[in-house]
């Protein structure tokens, strides 16, 4: 199956669902945290399908395809210790801190596995004439 969109990966996927989950949870979180751990969180875990999308933008070129991915992974890896902030500040509950970490482990396995082996995700080179301009 050829995958035209970012939003197709199944990481991407997960991501999403990830950031969507922090987004619904963080807005119980008390007003203090809003500008602070909420904040905080709900950027990482955001800028993992940024970082996703501008990856798969930039698949022409293996470095910074590479490049964005590794950022998604460093942003995925700041959600994570986040989510540990937010249990142990009593925002988040044994159960559902478990859950979210899984799914952020669950996108790092993935992305460490494309980042182990990007070459299927880049474009192949088309060579144009001049003609064809």
């Amino acid at each position: 199956m050829r995958i035209s969109s970012a939003n197709e990966l199944k990481v991407y996927q997960l991501a999403y669902e990830l950031a969507m989950d922090v987004f619904v949870l963080s807005k119980g979180w008390p007003e203090g945290e809003r500008y602070s751990l909420a904040g905080q969180i709900r950027r990482s875990s955001r800028s993992v399908c940024t970082n996703l999308r501008e990856a798969w933008a930039k698949r022409k070129y293996e470095a910074h395809f590479v490049s964005k991915l590794t950022d998604a992974d460093g942003e995925n890896s700041e959600t994570d210790i986040w989510l540990d902030f937010s249990r142990n500040c009593g925002y988040l509950n044994e159960l559902k801190h478990a859950e979210l970490t899984t799914k952020c482990r669950e996108v790092g396995k993935m992305l460490g596995g494309m980042l182990s082996n990007p070459k299927p995700f880049i474009l192949k080179s088309v060579r144009v004439a001049p003609a064809d301009l």
